[in-house]
């Protein structure tokens, strides 16, 4: 999965304001100052996640942004999808309408999978657990995993 910079500055942002006191509003500046993204970027980005209903916005001297639902209704798929589209598709095709043919067509099965243990990692991830360092079990082992198998090749690449 590659993500990009908008998507990855949006999981940011919105883990940011997860922090937050429920319907505390921070100034996009603030946020931009709070997390190093720069602030125009970060004014297209809180407006992609205001129409997908993900922020909302008060305007006004003391207006600014916040969570549109509580952080622990919001998971990182809706966020993602929000900036990105769909978690894993190939030349924007449908998934089961690539036209793979003889030794190729399993391939449909290998990204159909991607999907699915892309959606079990950030469907079930919410921007509350992120924000309260409360990661799924099933995510914690998988990152732990990963954490192992990168020591192995380190250690590989150095001896």
């Amino acid at each position: 999965m590659r993500m990009s910079a908008k998507a990855e500055y949006a999981t940011r942002a919105m883990v940011h304001m997860a922090t937050l006191e429920q319907d505390e509003l921070i100034k996009s500046e603030d946020l931009a100052t709070a997390q190093e993204i720069p602030p125009q970027f970060l004014l297209d980005i809180l407006s992609d996640l205001r129409g997908a209903r993900l922020v909302r916005s008060v305007r006004g001297r003391e207006g600014g942004y916040a969570l549109a639902r509580p952080a622990s209704e919001i998971n990182l798929a809706e966020v993602l999808r929000c900036i990105d589209g769909p978690l894993a598709s190939v030349h924007n095709v449908g998934l089961g309408d690539l036209p793979y043919v003889g030794p190729t067509a399993r391939l449909t099965d290998v990204w159909m999978a991607l999907r699915a243990s892309m959606r079990s990692v950030l469907e079930q991830t919410t921007l509350a657990d992120v924000a309260g360092q409360r990661l799924p079990p099933h995510v914690r082992e998988l990152a732990a995993d990963y954490r192992q198998q990168e020591r192995g090749r380190t250690k590989r690449r150095r001896a």
